[in-house]
């Protein structure tokens, strides 16, 4: 393990680096998490941000993966930046729904006050986001711009997925 590509399975063993480290990837595959790829620099830019790949555009690899990229800005590190979601085809709702579960447990770990995004893809429509706890924030012509307020108040295993049995499954590593 070097401190460029350094990996945590399991929240819990690795709670000390995910809360001194700024920038991560959550990688959930199959419904639960595989590990969180903590990086030295933000995610600043993606592929379909420039090229014209179209609203249809996954990325490679093996099926039913998520990777979610989020940044702890250093100008406000009460909050993260949630930059860019990667899918494969064939990714399950419950794939995509884990790796928002692992980033609420990352923002409650480091205290976050909350996480802001920009939802540039059409198929997160506001009515997804509002039922997955995010409210339109700073509207701009050509953004559409979502937060996710905490405050102190972190959403419990409970409410986050529907039962902490659930949820505990989410956060456990998968298996390799």
């Amino acid at each position: 393990m070097t401190w460029f590509h350094e990996s945590i399975p399991d929240i819990d063993a690795g709670h000390e680096r995910l809360r001194a480290r700024r920038y991560g990837v959550i990688e959930t595959v199959g419904g639960r998490l595989k590990a969180i790829h903590l990086r030295p620099w933000p995610k600043l830019v993606a592929l379909p941000e420039l090229l014209p790949l179209g609203p249809r555009y996954h990325a490679a690899g093996a099926p039913d993966r998520c990777l979610l990229y989020y940044n702890q800005p250093r100008r406000m590190p009460n909050f993260l930046a949630l930059k860019y979601i990667v899918s494969t085809a064939g990714t399950s709702y419950a794939t995509f729904r884990a790796a928002l579960t692992v980033l609420d447990a990352v923002a409650e770990l480091k205290r976050i006050d909350a996480i802001v995004c920009d939802a540039a893809n059409v198929r997160l429509t506001d009515r997804l986001m509002a039922r997955l706890g995010w409210q339109p924030h700073k509207p701009q012509r050509w953004h559409r711009n979502f937060i996710r307020r905490f405050y102190g108040v972190y959403p419990s295993a409970a409410s986050a997925s529907g039962s902490e049995a659930k949820t505990q499954a989410m956060l456990a590593p998968a298996a390799s």
